[in-house]
């Protein structure tokens, strides 16, 4: 007969993202993850396996949970500029005040460490899929003749996905909002016709 398991594995997965993005995968150690979760060493490897192992897990539940929904809202907006200029409020809204405020993104701050080979996998998918997203609303943006003309829309996602990490980062170190608003506007004012 199967062994039952006695706790909800999507729960001690969502605690352990908690510890692992407070403190850094490199911070962390597996006991910071048992405390955390109640989990007993031989459930926690029995399930998820070591510490590479779930932090690429953890890595993935933020992207699909928190990560993919952000971009999700901009691919849907068709406002084009304005929809750049909203994605990146929300970005600082979330990074500068609430719950979360001045943790970073566990992706963004992952970037910084020597992650494991499954976790590094996870990085590259979140860049290529906030450069894609915003490629296409800076597609929509020129559509609209929002954009100066002959802007490089690839390059000009890229920067703004390297914007996107900065702010990720600077608002981790205790930058406040507004510096991180000036410099979005300043990113953006250079795109416009």
């Amino acid at each position: 007969m199967a062994d039952v398991k006695h706790f909800d594995p999507d729960r001690v997965l969502g605690l352990a993202e908690l510890v692992f993005w407070r403190r850094g995968a490199g911070s962390t150690g597996i006991q910071d993850v048992l405390t955390a979760t109640g989990l007993s060493r031989s459930s926690l490897y029995n399930t998820f396996g070591g510490k590479e192992d779930l932090y690429e897990l953890v890595m993935r539940r933020y992207l699909d949970q928190r990560s993919r929904p952000m971009f999700a809202r901009l691919a849907a907006d068709r406002r084009g500029l304005p929809a750049i200029s909203s994605f990146f409020s929300r970005l600082i809204g979330v990074r500068c005040s609430g719950e979360f405020a001045g943790w970073g993104c566990l992706v963004s701050n992952a970037h910084l460490e020597d992650s494991p080979v499954g976790a590094k996998v996870v990085l590259d998918e979140h860049q290529a899929a906030l450069s894609i997203v915003l490629h296409a609303a800076l597609k929509v943006a020129d559509d609209k003749h929002q954009l100066r003309p002959g802007l490089d829309l690839a390059a000009t996602a890229e920067h703004l996905t390297l914007l996107a990490y900065a702010i990720n980062l600077r608002s981790r170190a205790g930058v406040q909002a507004e510096p991180l608003q000036a410099a979005v506007r300043a990113a953006l004012a250079p795109l416009v016709v």
